[in-house]
């Protein structure tokens, strides 16, 4: 139906042009032998059914094709040369990808400028850092000391975040110690970790994996940082590793709020931020946890979490053997 909607007006002209030529037969040319006049109309009938069907064929495998296409990701344009207004479209591909340019060069010019902003900021951050240990009074150092913590952790945040959004080019895949680099993370959280009382139980085998050590401990400090704002009464940090034939496994658990079932589908989404309120001592960017999956995808490793309500919340990062994909 749809091909004969398209073709209606060159069908109805074809039928109009031979009754023309059947009237002006049988009325005009005398003594005309009408048998002659049907075994025209018949041959022509039938080449023309023919025509058609294999015109509707062609078209059908185009549109079939064209089904095929839109099921892909990529740009299809330059696929469709003998449809009609394609130069339109390659004109609108061109228009399109001139704007994604600038757009991507004032996107790399706003990444640069923070990353150097975060570096400057740094200095008199580490400057305060320094003056504060000359303070007198512990209550306040403790509490200044607090604050200028979570400045240089968000800091680094938006340092690693604005490398992300850069399609992670700085990737280097090579042996890294699990073990060193799950003592750095602690390391790098220690004043939160001493200031909340945690109970630490720590027992990383000395391992070799195959990642990048920067990305892999970024991964780390944003779940024990996670499990900090989560934390309750008596918090508890569990860390330890298990090694199969063919993969590592890395447990992180803590015994905090937990996430709810109906959040745990969702938090690696993101922007999600669920129904915990950290104890309504912090404002989640729901942020944390979607970069968190996306280095660990670039990466070539699986992260798992699971939890329950009010008990705990457990994630488990899986490390394959991927020395073939490196050494040959």
């Amino acid at each position: 139906m749809i091909y004969l909607r398209k073709y209606s007006r060159y069908i109805l002209v074809i039928t109009l042009i031979i009754l023309a030529y059947n009237l002006y037969f049988i009325y005009l040319v005398p003594g005309a032998n009408t048998q002659y006049l049907i075994y025209f109309d018949v041959v022509v009938g039938v080449c023309l059914l023919f025509f058609i069907f294999l015109d509707f064929m062609h078209e059908k495998y185009r549109l079939d094709k064209k089904k095929d296409y839109l099921q892909s990701k990529e740009v299809i344009c330059f696929e469709f040369d003998h449809f009609d207004n394609i130069d339109i479209a390659y004109h609108d591909v061109h228009v399109l990808q001139k704007q994604l340019d600038e757009i991507y060069q004032v996107n790399n010019d706003l990444q640069d400028y923070m990353t150097k902003w975060c570096h400057e900021i740094k200095i008199p951050l580490s400057a305060s850092l320094l003056i504060n240990q000359k303070n007198t009074d512990y209550q306040q150092k403790q509490n200044m000391q607090e604050q200028l913590e979570k400045m240089n952790q968000y800091l680094n945040q938006i340092m690693v975040v604005s490398r992300i959004q850069s399609q992670i080019h700085d990737i280097y895949i090579k042996p890294v110690s699990l073990k060193d680099s799950v003592y750095q993370s602690i390391k790098n959280n220690q004043f939160f970790l001493i200031n909340k009382h945690f109970e630490m139980d720590v027992n990383v085998e000395n391992l070799q994996i195959y990642s990048d050590k920067t990305w892999l401990i970024y991964v780390l400090d944003q779940i024990i940082n996670n499990a900090i704002k989560y934390a309750k009464e008596s918090p508890q940090l569990k860390i330890w590793s298990e090694h199969h034939e063919e993969q590592i496994n890395l447990y992180i658990e803590d015994n905090g709020e937990g996430i709810q079932s109906q959040d745990l589908p969702r938090i690696f989404e993101k922007g999600f931020t669920g129904q915990n309120h950290h104890n309504g001592q912090y404002k989640s960017t729901g942020m944390g946890l979607y970069m968190v999956e996306k280095v660990i995808s670039q990466l070539g490793h699986s992260i798992e979490v699971d939890s329950a309500f009010q008990e705990f919340t457990r994630v488990h990062i899986t490390f394959r053997d991927q020395r073939d994909y490196f050494y040959r």
